[in-house]
């Protein structure tokens, strides 16, 4: 049985996401939590085989139960938002397949539920990305692409912890290790990307290099996963620092181009 959810809980996922409470959103905001629902997409199958396969269940189901309402509460700030029926189209396809995602979630873990899960959450990302493309189309601003590259970071950060978890829980789904390889050498690529950009403001050049060497050091624990020697515990953790890092290095390239704009 899933535990209720903790006013400290709350307070913690606050910090961690910085969410701010605007009654109008601005573009590149709509891009940063837009954004934010590819990330939770994916922290909420994390969360799942987590419980499931009893890897800091007391941890994951927190983080569940706070992704969940941060979803929801995402989609409500983004429908508000929604500039045109194009975006709101897509923002109500999010919508439809959330709800199935949801149901999913809240089930009992088992290796079953689980397979049904991460099926759920490709729909659920893919659709998530196709609308922050659109907003970040509708805003007309090339820097955006920052924030939509660097938005999509934590999103990997998290991809690649359920991969992990699932591939230590031998889950048979024949795409998990290449999904894997793919998704680290993604993150590997949009890292150096962004450490490249011109807009680089000397704070946002400090938060990469931190990124950077917190990213090497998560490397070395994916590289044991090659002899199947697996330490979920260990990636959850880390994944959660670089997660931490990517949010706050996000909420950086927000501000700088919101005041740009």
């Amino acid at each position: 049985m899933r535990l209720a959810l903790l006013p400290s809980a709350l307070l913690m996922l606050s910090t961690l996401l910085c969410l701010p409470c605007y009654a109008t959103l601005s573009d590149a905001q709509a891009i940063n939590i837009s954004g934010m629902q590819r990330m939770l997409s994916m922290r909420i199958a994390k969360n799942y085989l987590m419980l499931g396969s009893q890897i800091r269940p007391d941890v994951a189901n927190q983080q569940l139960d706070q992704s969940l309402a941060l979803f929801e509460d995402n989609q409500q700030a983004l429908s508000s938002y929604a500039p045109s029926a194009e975006i709101k189209t897509a923002l109500a396809r999010d919508a439809e397949l959330w709800q199935d995602y949801r149901r999913l979630a809240l089930s009992p873990p088992s290796q079953t539920q689980a397979r049904a899960l991460l099926r759920q959450a490709e729909l659920l990302l893919a659709q998530c990305e196709q609308t922050v493309s659109l907003i970040e189309s509708h805003s007309g601003q090339t820097g955006n692409q920052l924030i939509n590259r660097s938005g999509r970071q934590r999103m990997l950060s998290q991809r690649i912890a359920m991969l992990y978890i699932a591939l230590s829980w031998r889950l048979p789904e024949a795409e998990l290790r290449d999904n894997f390889e793919h998704s680290v050498t993604e993150f590997d690529q949009a890292l150096s990307a962004l450490q490249q950009a011109p807009q680089n403001s000397p704070e946002i050049t400090a938060l990469l290099s931190k990124a950077q060497a917190q990213w090497q050091f998560s490397r070395s624990g994916f590289q044991l996963s090659d002899k199947d020697r697996f330490v979920p515990t260990l990636i959850s953790t880390t994944s959660e620092t670089l997660l931490q890092q990517m949010q706050t290095l996000t909420q950086a390239y927000t501000e700088l181009l919101a005041a740009q704009q």
